[in-house]
């Protein structure tokens, strides 16, 4: 398997922890795309994936499967014992609930303020940017951050008991704050000490190295 990505990004990372957490990472190779030089914009990559988003698994076969949460049902299912998005229908509708909402509420907010309210990529990658919908969308990711540390106040991980996609699209999106400076607000007690935690992961903590740009 192949998958394209940029080494730092904040949704090729959610594969990579899902790989990691697998034990899947010598089952795959990595092509790097450049996100800054607008790699993921030119047709050789769009012949790939229309969307021009990454990451993207390439399967020994030549079946192409971005978006996230497909790659991650993918592996987690490769060897019968899903551990990420849930066995049982109750497990898998609550954390496919909760990581939509991460998506909605925290990354892809923090990903419009980044490409709309800041210099994001660069003129030559972002064409059009409208910043009052950037902060907009910058004020609905802190938003989204008290609704998870709320969440986090009641049980250990996003989705209930244990760690699943859910709590790795969450990372993305503090990962995302990070990289575009965003704090998250002190008071997010709850949300500080899970995120704590999650970087003690070694799938997290290791993911940019698992395959860097030579």
């Amino acid at each position: 398997m192949t998958i394209h990505d940029w080494h730092t990004g904040p949704y090729p990372g959610r594969v990579r922890i899902a790989l990691a957490e697998k034990n899947l990472q010598s089952r795959v190779q990595f092509v790097s795309v450049d996100l800054w030089k607008g790699e993921h914009k030119k047709p050789e990559f769009l012949a790939k994936n229309y969307s021009g988003t990454l990451p993207v698994l390439e399967l020994d076969d030549g079946t192409l499967i971005a978006e996230c949460t497909a790659i991650t049902e993918y592996l987690d299912a490769l060897d019968g014992a899903p551990v990420l998005t849930g066995r049982t229908p109750r497990e898998k509708g609550t954390i496919h609930m909760m990581s939509k909402r991460a998506e909605l509420e925290l990354l892809d907010a923090i990903s419009v303020y980044f490409h709309h309210a800041t210099p994001g990529l660069g003129p030559d990658v972002e064409i059009y940017q409208n910043a009052e919908w950037g902060f907009r969308q910058r004020d609905k990711a802190l938003r989204g951050m008290a609704y998870f540390d709320g969440v986090l106040k009641k049980q250990p991980f996003i989705a209930g008991e244990f760690f699943s996609m859910a709590d790795i699209t969450v990372i993305g999106g503090l990962i995302f704050a990070g990289l575009v400076k965003l704090e998250v607000p002190a008071e997010y007690e709850a949300l500080h000490a899970w995120y704590a935690r999650m970087n003690e992961r070694p799938s997290v903590k290791n993911r940019v190295t698992m395959s860097e740009p030579a």
